[in-house]
Formats: structure tokens, C-alpha cells, sequence
């Protein structure tokens, strides 16, 4: 080095366009594990300056044509009728500053560390946006639960309301082919040959113990699981999420038992939009690019924005089973 001369440090406020690209991948790498409830729904990019309307689309059945032919003679046929359902898209996001002490004193790469704890807390937020679309439906239905007779015998008691729920409220095999013949009565079309249901680990542990339970490892094809799927029986595909709606306390629950909700859905049932494609980003702010709000270039910070919008679009196509468990006592509502 030349006397006298200063070694030039050269600084960057902007991330390169492969920088941003990568991250971006990264937030929604993170993100989807945790995107249980919107895998089944139909699914709409979001739209580029349209406004914050999505609009997904109904196709109605056709009536039966049960009307003879005539040698010779074209029948009128028939015309498709779809309809529009529209959602507003909302946005949503969260960030975390960091320090140039902490950049400068941690071992790991900050930003990627921050970007995999975002991604999460963006797939879980999501999650919970769809999930709290789903249980607006009408659709509902209670496990039965089990009272003694005068002779000490236990009567299955029908219930119609969460509060009438007790810890003999469970989910079985009896009650999802209740269910099965619910929504194959409505016409609710199967998911690739079954219908599917969201539970919670708790549910699950009740229902698992059952032997006409089937492990999803133990499926012809395993390797074709959605994400969270755990086994099947009774013609529904079971995928678990501690995301799963739990209701507590008030005057709707029985006193001290968590309530689950289990979410099953037929083909159709729900829109949702897309995590790519704008759905879901990564905003990087690096040290030195807050101008005179951070004079001393102290603070960077990552976030996420994404947005989103789900709906329910056949009420008929999907049920929301509600039932106790074994663990109703201790869990807590989320």
C-alpha cells in the first residue's frame, strides 16, 4: 500500500436483485409447512393492479339429461353457469430491527436467521387468516356424546350446540362416516378420490387409537402426502395442525373443556390466493439506508408483507365437526 494513502471501504444500502430473489425463496420455504388450511382451497394469484377485489369462479352442476333422443334431431343442450364470488385482499406483515452491535458481535448470518423466524411467523399468520375464513361456514355439526340411563347403560345423546359438549364428545370412525355420508348427500365432490379434514394433534390422538386407522406411511403411494398428513380411514385423508381452531371458556363452551374444531372439505369448498407471485415478500433495509431517521447508520431491519384473502365458495362442501378430547381439560384455546 502506498504511504499515505487510505485503504477505500466500499458499502452497499441495497440488496442486488439475486439477493432479494434468494430471500424471497427463503421467506416462503419457511412459510409453507405451516400452510395447512389453504392447500385445498382454489386457488387465485394475486391481482396486479386490479384493484383489491379477487374474484374466484363457481361452476353450478348440470341437471340431468333425462330426456330420450330423437333419430335425426340435435338437442338444444346445455350452458355452463358460473358465477363470481369476490374477496378483498388484505395486507399483512411484520418486521424486526437489528442492531449494527449485533451484526457486527453474531456468529450467524443475521438476516438469513431473522428471514427463516419471519418466514414462520408469515406461514402461521396466513394460516390462521384461511383457517378463520373456514370457520364462518354454516355447515356444523357436533360429535355425539355418551349419558347414563337409570340402569347405568350408556345412551348416545345427540348434540346441538358447543356448549351441551363433554369429554365423551370424541371424534371416531363412526362419527367421520357420519360425516362422509353428510357430504356425499350435499354432492360435495371428493379431494383425488377422498375427502380431507384438518384435527389437531390432540383429536388425532383419539382417533389413531381406532384399528381401522391407516398410517400415512403405510399408503400404496406415500410419497404423495400433503402437507401435515398423518393417515386415513373411513374415506378421509387426515392432516394435523396444532393450528386447528381450539375454543375455551364463555358461556358458548362447556365450562373448563376445550372445544376442536375438525374441518372437513370436499373439492371446491374454498378460495384462496397465492403466496407467490407478490402473495408473500421479503423487505430488506440495510444499514446506511434510513438517511437522516438513522444518522449514525445503527439499524437495519427485515420484514415481510404479504397479502391475502380466502373464501368459502360451496357453504355444502365443507363441515366443521366439533368435539372434545381426552385432552380437553388442558388445553388452551388458540
Amino acid at each position: 500500500m502506498q504511504k499515505g494513502k487510505k485503504m477505500s471501504t466500499v458499502t452497499t444500502t441495497t440488496l442486488s436483485a439475486e439477493m432479494k430473489t434468494f430471500y424471497d425463496m427463503r421467506l416462503i420455504d419457511e412459510a409453507s409447512p405451516m400452510l395447512v388450511h389453504e392447500q385445498f382451497g382454489q386457488k387465485r394469484p394475486i391481482p396486479q393492479g386490479g384493484g383489491k377485489t379477487v374474484n374466484f369462479r363457481r361452476f353450478s352442476p348440470l341437471a340431468k339429461a333425462t330426456t330420450a333422443l330423437t333419430e335425426g334431431v340435435t338437442p338444444s343442450g346445455s350452458s355452463l353457469s358460473v358465477s363470481n364470488i369476490s374477496a378483498i385482499v388484505a395486507q399483512y406483515g411484520d418486521y424486526v430491527v437489528q442492531s449494527d452491535v449485533l451484526e457486527l458481535t453474531a456468529v450467524d448470518n443475521t438476516i438469513l436467521e431473522t428471514t427463516k423466524l419471519l418466514g414462520r411467523q408469515a406461514g402461521l399468520t396466513m394460516d390462521t387468516i384461511v383457517r378463520n375464513a373456514l370457520l364462518l361456514g354454516t355447515n356444523k355439526s357436533y360429535a355425539p356424546k355418551y349419558v347414563a340411563d337409570t340402569n347405568g347403560n350408556l345412551v348416545e345423546t345427540e348434540v346441538t350446540k358447543t356448549a351441551d359438549l363433554d369429554t365423551s364428545a370424541k371424534l371416531t370412525v363412526d362419527v367421520v362416516q357420519r360425516v362422509v355420508a353428510k357430504l356425499r348427500a350435499q354432492n360435495a365432490p371428493t379431494i383425488g378420490g377422498d375427502y380431507v379434514c384438518i384435527i389437531h394433534p390432540y383429536v388425532a390422538y383419539d382417533l389413531m387409537r381406532d384399528p381401522e386407522w391407516i398410517d400415512a406411511h403405510k399408503y400404496a403411494t406415500p410419497e404423495n402426502l400433503y402437507t401435515g398428513e398423518i393417515g386415513k380411514m373411513a374415506g378421509v385423508r387426515f392432516v394435523q395442525s396444532t393450528e386447528a381452531k381450539i375454543d375455551k371458556g364463555g358461556s358458548d363452551n362447556p365450562s373448563g373443556l376445550a372445544v376442536f374444531h375438525c374441518l372437513f372439505i370436499g373439492d371446491g369448498a374454498y378460495g384462496v390466493t397465492e403466496v407467490t407471485g407478490g402473495g408473500l415478500q421479503t423487505i430488506v433495509k440495510q444499514k446506511g439506508s434510513s438517511g437522516t431517521a438513522d444518522p449514525l447508520d445503527q439499524r437495519s431491519s427485515v420484514g415481510w408483507k404479504g397479502l391475502k384473502a380466502a373464501k368459502i365458495l360451496v357453504d355444502n362442501y365443507l363441515v366443521d365437526l366439533m368435539c372434545c378430547s381426552k385432552f380437553s381439560a388442558t388445553a388452551t384455546a388458540n
